[in-house]
């Protein structure tokens, strides 16, 4: 099929300005100004005078850009994530993409319908019921009755709202309503599927199951998804292409792996601990029993650092203040991947059970040699109660980086896949 005809979706110098403080335009000065400009044939001067939509800092316009000349282009059966911090744009981009509002400038050109799921209950009218609102939201896309009707079964099964299909949807939950609202919008056969963070709400059990039912769509249907999450793994295990959004500009797009990589360095994600120490005495984390002071990783030799090769062992330590002495209290050490997939766990279970006496307390935890592959690692720690309560839960701590022995002299390749590569007991008889 040729290219340029199997492009579903084409983003041109999308922009998006917004005045703050108010509601609309502005005073009818500007829209006076806005008028005599367009008759003219002359651009409109408030365009000139935006700023970049940086949250963090007060500004002297009041005009911002929610998004900036965002250009892009998907292609029938693509499955594309995009990625930012919060106020990056994700959310008004999607917005405009679902014609939820309209932009400043550029243009979009779309093929066939597309279904959005930006909010909890969205296109939802509380008085009806489920059943009635599966109707409303088919209408909306354009299908008829008929249409709606042989999908119905399938969308309340994929819900899993049976029982409450008849009832008002204003008595449901946030999760029952985007448990429908999904179903809704994935099984009535939009072209372009659009979803926001909102699958979020759903637990885990949904999430698992609504990110296979985007991936059916895109590989067995041809469909065509736009996803936006915060949460690494997902974006990494659906999508194939990314887009980073950043003060309203798109700063990069390419490969899922490389967006992710590129988000997390340029977002101080990958930053935190990078000497292979971190010191969190000044930022308060803990509860009145425990306070974190300090992580760091070091060598065989004590040296702290961030880089190692697969021969090398590490030794995390965890340094502790304990302001009351606590029993049965449990503290865990994980390491990631970039993409915030789990590689393992481990537990201070049977050290710090039998309980940890006031003052400053170091927990010492050996990462042995051949056991990380070559590759980037996030380490976080958390401490608990278990059962009862946590007194702290990090998500990064420490950044390192593991290189093949191949880069330390060694003549032989030794990239081998996945997160770990131990050296287990093998025997020959």
């Amino acid at each position: 099929m040729d290219k340029k005809n199997n492009i579903i979706l084409k983003v041109e110098n999308l922009s998006k300005q917004y005045r703050l403080g108010t509601v609309g335009t502005g005073t009818i000065s500007h829209d006076l100004n806005r008028f005599f400009s367009r008759i003219r044939g002359k651009e409109d001067p408030y365009l000139k005078i935006g700023e970049s939509n940086n949250r963090g800092t007060k500004g002297n316009s009041e005009y911002v850009w929610a998004l900036k000349d965002i250009n892009f282009e998907i292609r029938r059966g693509e499955v594309l994530g995009i990625i930012g911090k919060n106020g990056a744009g994700k959310s008004t981009l999607l917005k405009i993409l679902s014609k939820v509002t309209g932009p400043t400038t550029g243009s979009i050109k779309s093929k066939g319908r597309i279904a959005s799921l930006l909010e909890v209950g969205t296109g939802f009218h509380p008085e009806m019921t489920g059943k009635e609102n599966v109707f409303l939201n088919g209408a909306i896309l354009g299908m008829n009755k008929k249409e709606i009707q042989s999908k119905l079964a399938e969308i309340v099964s994929f819900s899993g709202c049976e029982r409450y299909i008849d009832t008002p949807v204003k008595r449901y939950s946030s999760g029952m309503k985007v448990r429908l609202a999904f179903a809704v919008a994935a099984h009535l056969e939009p072209d372009i599927l659009i979803v926001d963070e909102v699958l979020a709400v759903g637990d885990a059990e949904f999430q698992k199951k609504a990110i296979g039912k985007m991936q059916s769509i895109s590989n067995s249907e041809g469909r065509t998804v736009l996803f936006v999450s915060h949460n690494m793994a997902a974006v990494k295990s659906l999508c194939k292409r990314g887009v980073v959004l950043d003060n309203g500009e798109s700063v990069f797009e390419g490969s899922t792996n490389d967006a992710i990589e590129f988000y997390k360095n340029n977002n101080g994600l990958n930053s935190m601990g990078s000497q292979g120490v971190f010191d969190f005495s000044n930022n308060n984390i803990g509860d009145d029993d425990v306070k974190l002071i300090e992580v760091s990783c070091s060598d065989s030799k004590g040296r702290i650092r961030c880089n190692y090769f697969h021969d090398e062992s590490l030794t995390v330590k965890i340094t502790l203040k304990i302001l009351k002495k606590i029993e049965n209290s449990r503290f865990a050490l994980i390491v990631k991947t970039l993409s915030d997939d789990i590689v393992f766990v481990s537990s201070s279970f049977g050290v710090t059970n039998t309980g940890i006496d006031v003052g400053i307390n170091i927990l010492t935890v050996k990462i042995p040699s051949f056991l990380l592959n070559n590759s980037n690692y996030i380490i976080a720690v958390s401490g608990a109660i278990p059962g009862k309560k946590y007194f702290f839960e990090t998500t990064n701590c420490l950044n390192i980086k593991v290189e093949s022995m191949e880069n330390k002299g060694f003549g032989f390749n030794e990239k081998w896949p996945g997160s770990v590569h131990p050296v287990l007991n093998w025997t020959l008889k």
